[in-house]
């Protein structure tokens, strides 16, 4: 790259004061008016890995390069709409360990609300259930260093560890003081089905928090335990369920549906990715009336069922 000279010459490098500013004249560095989309991206891919060079040639601090990428890639995803994003290996595999596999940890269901990590839900017979960590509760501290500001992926790296191994909180709850808990990480059982009861002598109740890879056969199971015990309505409950596994969600929409119909159906720019989902009717029991709960926080696999449930007649949505 020649061009270090002439960026000095022009003024366009500025150096230190309170830090390092480096501005790079991209129109100076490549410059393209073809309409052929193949040529437009190599010339992007060119001004990229010019940006690339002088970031690790001149910035003042070490960089990382793959994390410098991967915050392109993301910024790349943004661009097509809300739903589309670059997933990087690390997120892969907790996405993974989260709906296909088993981990250790503290086991909490979280997101990060006003900057620090908020409990969605601790995960049922986790040992943050047993320390008595509840839905709703921030945590303000993590082995007394401050969590305000923490990033998800952090977040991982702080609360997963061995089995056996301690973690400190500090918990911030409603109408309650601060106050410390020691949880001890342990095996996390990775159940979708969170809750599923009588709710009286005819009204069955099914929890369902997340779409994994066993939650159809968590779902089925639960629906033939609550059978057995006289029911004849259901209440699956999706609320807050954000979605999960594209095939689970056929599953479970499955087990309402006694008829051979479509459940849902993907379409895309090749033909790869279309797929339909059709109801097997062997899976399907449609011997008690259903209702579908959901929320704003309702969304993907859930909205799939509710919307194969509502359109196909077989039940009511509410929320």
């Amino acid at each position: 790259v020649n061009l270090f000279k002439n960026l000095t010459k022009w003024g366009w490098l500025a150096g230190f004061t309170a830090g390092f500013l480096l501005v790079i004249p991209l129109g100076q560095i490549i410059y393209s008016t073809q309409k052929n989309p193949y040529a437009v991206i190599e010339n992007k891919f060119k001004v990229m890995n010019q940006i690339l060079y002088y970031i690790n040639q001149l910035y003042y601090e070490e960089v990382e390069m793959d994390v410098l990428m991967d915050g392109a890639f993301k910024g790349i995803m943004d661009e097509l709409d809300p739903h589309s994003m670059f997933i990087s290996a690390k997120d892969q595999k907790n996405i993974d360990e989260m709906f296909r596999g088993k981990f250790q940890g503290i086991g909490i269901e979280f997101d990060i609300l006003n900057n620090y990590i908020t409990v969605i839900a601790p995960v049922m017979g986790g040992p943050s259930e047993k320390a008595g960590i509840q839905a709703g509760d921030w945590i303000l501290e993590i082995n007394s260093k401050s969590a305000r500001g923490i990033q998800r992926e952090d977040v991982y790296k702080k609360l997963r560890g061995k089995k056996g191994t301690r973690v400190d909180l500090k918990i911030g709850r409603i109408d309650a003081e601060p106050f410390d808990v020691t949880i001890i990480r342990d095996d996390i059982p990775l159940y979708s089905v969170r809750a599923s009861v009588m709710l009286d002598n005819s009204t069955g109740y099914v929890w369902l928090t997340r779409f994994s890879a066993q939650s159809g056969a968590e779902v089925r199971k639960a629906i033939n335990t609550l059978l057995g015990r006289g029911m004849n309505r259901m209440v699956l409950d999706l609320r807050n369920n954000s979605g999960g596994i594209l095939e689970q969600a056929a599953e479970v929409a499955n087990l309402f549906i006694a008829k051979k119909d479509t459940l849902v159906y993907t379409k895309g720019k090749t033909k790869e990715a279309e797929q339909i989902f059709i109801a097997s009717p062997k899976k399907g029991n449609e011997d008690f009336s259903a209702i579908i709960l959901i929320n704003r926080g309702s969304a993907s696999a859930s909205e799939i069922v509710a919307g194969a449930i509502q359109d196909l007649d077989r039940g009511l949505v509410v929320g």
